[in-house]
């Protein structure tokens, strides 16, 4: 299976390199959906569209559309063609439960890629679950989701069968940060501030536990609502605590005014987050304030993987409007997984999909095993990535948010 999978998925990035080329604009869609064969399956993305959020989640839709595409132009599966089908969950759980139960009562559906946010995903695995639909996240972080709501204190239980993700997850991201800031970094007292919301919140938790254990000391903790962005109040007690470094669990919408605000208050510390604040719209809302901030994010630089130069090659002549950002590696990879995944399924049933093609399509996807873009791609007994390095980044300039952030070290948690 690991060889089949390399083979396809480097001859399917060369074709797409020629294809591409060919055809130009990523706006034309006909000739994205072009390749394949007379069977059509539909490949769900969810992930915010619109809002604030919405430079990570186009990265996510744009990823996808790419590999769905390259695996039509070589024929992947022989027989199927793969097209995507996109909806917007704003970033709200509500939405995305909405989204979850029309992917489920489209038949053409096979699986889905996404969301962005872990609230959302919770959200939606039990819908997909039920419908025996897989869903694969490049970006769902929170460790509940995959080994069950008591899974610090000992006891690992997958909740969700047809729940997988290709990003690693908070249990390791929280305290990787931790072991950086107080080993590397020499911080020894933090201020801890989330949004209450269920990445950031659990992600401020397992990165505050991790520094106290190591002997640093917790000057505060606030909550905020990141739908307001006046941190006035919050950018006062951070700068009477004597911190000299702040975590923030949560998103770059707020993460961005708080660490200009708080710098402005004269709090002159470095703010520090996780993979929702590593994006070029951080650099721009912190401004020129948000240099010396640092975020961590899952996988390697995909800059500086080898296995990512066509990627990034393709996706520049595919001509996207908007950046890959910080998850669009793990999206092509997530949907390159479903294609894998029915192409198990296919294979072992003469060439055809079988009439319960989802439910197969779920146990094959444990199984997949491939080299992708962001690195080996394969899943443990929970459904979450066996890929489990992570990388620091520091806003090093402000002037082009878009080369703002710089890798300053990878590695993982070494507890």
């Amino acid at each position: 299976m690991r060889q089949r999978s390399l083979i396809a998925i480097t001859a399917a990035l060369t074709a797409g390199a020629l294809t591409l080329t060919a055809c130009g604009s990523r706006d034309d869609k006909d000739k994205d959906d072009a390749g394949g064969g007379g069977t059509t399956v539909v490949i769900g993305v969810d992930a915010p569209l619109t809002g604030d959020l919405s430079a990570l989640g186009l990265g996510i839709r744009n990823s996808v559309q790419l590999a769905a595409k390259q695996a039509n132009e070589k024929e992947v599966v022989d027989g199927i063609t793969f097209k995507v089908e996109a909806a917007d969950d704003q970033g709200q759980p509500a939405s995305g439960q909405t989204n979850a139960t029309k992917f489920v009562a489209n038949k053409e559906i096979l699986g889905a890629v996404g969301p962005l946010n872990s609230s959302v995903g919770e959200s939606m695995q039990k819908v997909f679950d039920d419908a025996k639909l897989v869903q694969v996240s490049p970006a769902n972080t929170n460790p509940a989701m995959t080994q069950g709501q008591d899974w610090n204190g000992g006891k690992k239980v997958r909740p969700y069968k047809a729940y997988f993700r290709t990003a690693t997850t908070d249990a390791i991201q929280g305290p990787f940060a931790a072991q950086y800031l107080y080993n590397k970094a020499k911080k020894k007292k933090v201020f801890v501030v989330d949004d209450k919301k269920t990445y950031g919140a659990g992600l401020a938790a397992t990165f505050k536990d991790e520094f106290t254990k190591l002997g640093g000391k917790v000057a505060g903790t606030e909550h905020v609502n990141p739908d307001t962005k006046d941190f006035g109040a919050v950018a006062t007690k951070i700068k009477n605590s004597d911190a000299d470094v702040v975590y923030y669990g949560g998103e770059y919408p707020a993460a961005g005014p708080l660490s200009k605000q708080m710098k402005k208050a004269g709090a002159k510390i470095p703010l520090v987050g996780g993979d929702g604040i590593y994006s070029a719209d951080f650099v721009k809302l912190a401004g020129k304030e948000g240099k010396g901030d640092y975020a961590t994010s899952v996988g390697q630089p995909v800059e500086e993987l080898p296995s990512a130069k066509e990627f990034i090659a393709n996706y520049k002549k595919a001509g996207y409007k908007e950046a890959y950002e910080a998850y669009g590696g793990y999206s092509y990879d997530s949907a390159w997984a479903i294609i894998e995944a029915v192409k198990k399924v296919v294979d072992d049933n003469d060439g055809k999909l079988p009439d319960d093609a989802r439910a197969k399509i779920v146990d094959a996807m444990q199984g997949v095993s491939f080299d992708g873009v962001t690195g080996k791609v394969s899943f443990d007994k929970y459904g979450d990535a066996t890929n489990k390095q992570l990388t620091v980044y520091q806003v090093k300039s402000t002037e082009d948010p878009a080369k703002g952030w710089k890798p300053v070290e990878s590695g993982t948690f070494t507890g």
